[in-house]
């Protein structure tokens, strides 16, 4: 027996070792595999890059012990496996950190520095961010191909970047226009629909009149916008408001002065409030559209540090919060104010910043998702190279066709419900930090290309692309794209997305609508998603709340075997799970209690048997060791129904691996090692290796060995660490040669028939 297995299992010392193992052999590589692996068929996965602002969460941990699963099960069968790795340079988020760290430390805002200075500095946080990524990325075991690592703003993908606006433009896709955005004050920049977060706040509710010769009555939560109105729009079947519509009306709105049309729109909800709305078009995408169809004009009240402009009259040059509350004095004292009411209102928020969002009028880049194209390739079920087609259509047909299945299935009306409700997409930010827009301007000329135009006087535009465009290549940037690489022909479409239910649409259906646009076809086959990590309380995660648990602690106290699976067992896919240091401390006696029954079995197997005689001290007898032996046939009638039931549950896991149901697998296994093969099993073996019968003796040994074998094989894309040290010191590896080149690692042995 190796003197390791006379010890506890110590996972502090043997993790390191093992992961440097499996890195030196290469076999992370998919070029590198032994041959077995080599002729099998690709799969491919990509990493969801995590953005290089801070450290790992429990989250994160989830992800990657779930995709190793993935990973080193495919691989045991057979399969040339890619576990793709790579980072997000996550604009808007990193330097909003190190522009916060800049103005704490020196007083200093990003003019201060100018954009060379700043750059170089939100590189160097990256770099260092990244680092530590990627050492806590191997800590849990991650069998990733790290010679293909990517990075979202490297000069590969900075190429697919540019390659991709210049496409998109020239099929006319991609179009600078004025439309209302969603403006971050804090961040100084345009943010995507998907990235607001609505928080539940107090409001008021004001029911009030722009004047005492108006006749009709207005609701709103925001008076200090009343300054833009241009209209009042009622719904043409309300009889309240008839013989209104039509009319315009000239008032004098705080110092402001109006000229207010009613109009009939179906848009109105003449339940709501007094059933009559003003119209304020720059600050409202709703009534922009409203707008759009009456042909009213849109005036800008509010400015970019969410100040009111200078023709906006009492209020002229303040602050959004007491700008509102001079309107409101202005109409209690003008006695136009009719009521107030305390209401809760969702408020729309800024997810890097915490800024609210005001809705504004910018000249901005977007992709148009409902302008027809006609698609140079497609290889998409119901869609043919050169149909006209809308990158709406391209994501709906997709998944509505099968050839991608999203698990749990619910979420695809979800994904179907976000496409009906998809506005176009402004993908021009006001940042530094990220792929710069493509676009250079002299005087009136205009120039999109990959590379900058020739000749003096061309301006580059000032903004950057919106992280999600780059994010949405992923799968073949990573590839080699714009390049036809062997990697591309070979790996794309990958075969599974697993990621979080919480970015379905910031991602998720963003790679479905580059990659049908780009490629014309589908970004991967099968998306996984899972659910949050929250505490035993059902909480989120998060420093105010102090709940927090750093997958790194739970790895130094109880191995990243049992970290890996408390987040697996348990959860289906979808579903939040509640973790804790008590569920990841009970998976470490798991790895303990594998680690003593190999040791009993291997102890058995090597001689040392305990004959046990009542009332006298066992005596132990040195017998000659029985090496395992796969062509073993002379099985007693015990053994071969213990064999059946082993065979069983290889049969049933297998499927439900295919099936992607981990969290049943994890289950299975872990009851049948400790409650049948070490509760009944080995209690039983006890005597009968002790007794006189040879033939059942030899039969129990050869069996143990093979369910040890078997259980090592079924447990390792779980417990891979456990699993491998046991393996390679069991007898079952080449271990002359394992130090070597590898040979012998249970990472890229067979997975049980």
């Amino acid at each position: 027996m190796h003197k390791k297995f006379l010890k506890p299992y110590d996972s502090t010392s043997t993790e390191d070792r093992i992961y440097r193992l499996w890195k030196e052999s290469g076999f992370f590589n998919p070029d590198k595999l032994p041959a077995r692996n080599q002729a099998g068929e690709p799969f491919s996965i990509v990493l969801p890059p995590p953005n290089v602002t801070g450290t790992l969460h429990m989250g994160h941990a989830a992800m990657l012990a779930i995709e190793d699963i993935m990973i080193r099960y495919k691989r045991m069968q057979g399969f040339k496996t890619l576990w793709l790795p790579g980072t997000d340079h996550a604009a808007i988020a990193t330097q909003s950190k190190v522009e916060k760290d800049i103005e704490k430390k020196e007083g200093k805002r990003r003019h201060d520095l100018g954009r060379e200075e700043l750059l170089k500095r939100v590189d160097a946080f990256a770099k260092a961010s990244h680092d530590t990524i990627v050492s806590q990325v191997r800590k849990m075991g991650a069998s990733i191909d790290w010679s293909r690592e990517a990075f979202t703003l490297d000069e590969e993908r900075n190429l697919a970047v540019r390659t991709a606006f210049k496409t998109m433009y020239d099929l006319g896709l991609i179009y600078r226009g004025h439309r209302i955005v969603n403006w971050d004050p804090k961040g100084q920049t345009t943010i995507s629909d998907d990235e607001i977060v609505y928080e539940e706040r107090k409001a008021k509710f004001y029911t009030f009149r722009y004047s005492k010769d108006f006749p009709i009555s207005i609701a709103t939560t925001r008076p200090e916008t009343k300054v833009g109105d241009v209209a009042v729009a009622v719904h043409p079947d309300d009889v309240r408001y008839k013989k209104y519509v039509g009319q315009s009306f000239e008032v004098d709105f705080s110092g402001a002065k109006l000229n207010i049309k009613v109009i009939a729109d179906t848009a109105v909800d003449p339940e709501f409030g007094t059933g009559a709305v003003g119209v304020t078009p720059a600050h409202s995408g709703i009534d922009a559209d409203i707008a759009s169809r009456h042909g009213l004009p849109t005036i800008q009240v509010i400015d970019e540090f969410a100040k009111m402009t200078p023709n906006t009259g009492l209020v002229a040059g303040m602050k959004v919060g007491p700008a509102r509350e001079t309107i409101v004095k202005w109409l209690e004292d003008n006695s136009l104010l009719e009521k107030t009411e305390d209401i809760v209102q969702n408020i729309a928020t800024a997810e890097r910043t915490g800024g609210v969002i005001e809705p504004l009028p910018k000249l901005q880049w977007f992709i148009g998702v409902n302008k027809p194209f006609r698609i140079p390739h497609s290889v998409i079920p119901g869609i043919k190279s050169g149909d006209e087609v809308t990158l709406k259509e391209i994501m709906k047909k997709a998944v509505e066709s099968g050839a991608i299945k999203i698990i749990p299935e619910r979420f695809e009306r979800v994904y179907f419900h976000w496409i009906d409700n998809l506005r176009d997409w402004c993908i021009s930010r006001q940042i530094w930090y990220g792929h710069r827009i493509p676009v250079w301007y002299k005087e009136k000329d205009i120039f999109v290309g990959i590379e900058a135009p020739k000749g003096e006087g061309w301006t580059q535009d000032e903004d950057t692309l919106d992280t999600w465009f780059s994010s949405g290549l992923w799968t073949f940037s990573t590839l080699g794209w714009p390049g036809k690489t062997k990697d591309l022909e070979t790996f794309h479409p990958t075969n599974v997305l697993e990621t979080g239910y919480d970015i379905l649409f910031f991602w998720v259906a963003r790679m479905v609508l580059m990659t049908g646009c780009l490629l014309g076809d589908i970004p991967f086959k099968t998306v996984y998603l899972h659910g949050l990590v929250r505490d035993t309380k059902g909480r989120k995660m998060s420093k105010s709340l102090d709940n927090i648990i750093d997958p790194l602690d739970m790895i130094k106290k109880y191995g990243a075997d049992a970290t890996r699976l408390s987040l697996i067992i348990g959860t289906g896919p979808g579903n939040d799970s509640k973790s804790s240091e008590d569920k990841v401390k009970g998976y470490k006696n798991f790895s303990n209690k594998i680690w003593n029954i190999a040791r009993f079995i291997i102890g058995m197997a090597e001689g040392e048997r305990v004959k046990m005689v009542a009332g006298e001290k066992p005596e132990i007898l040195e017998v000659e060791a029985i090496n395992y032996d796969p062509t073993f046939k002379a099985w007693t009638p015990a053994d071969l129904a213990h064999m059946k039931r082993l065979e069983e549950l290889t049969a049933e896991v297998t499927g439900e691996m295919d099936e992607y149901k981990f969290y049943l697998v994890g289950e299975k296994l872990y009851h049948y090692v400790w409650h049948e093969l070490a509760d009944k099993i080995l209690e039983e073996s006890k005597p009968i290796i002790s007794g006189n019968d040879s033939v059942a003796t030899v039969s129990r040994i050869q069996f143990l060995l093979h369910s040890l074998k078997t259980i090592l094989k079924l447990l390792h894309p779980f417990m891979p660490y456990v699993t491998e040290e046991i393996w390679s010191d069991a007898g079952f590896a080449d271990s002359k040669n394992l130090n070597k080149d590898g040979k012998g690692l249970l990472m890229v042995e067979g997975w049980p028939e």
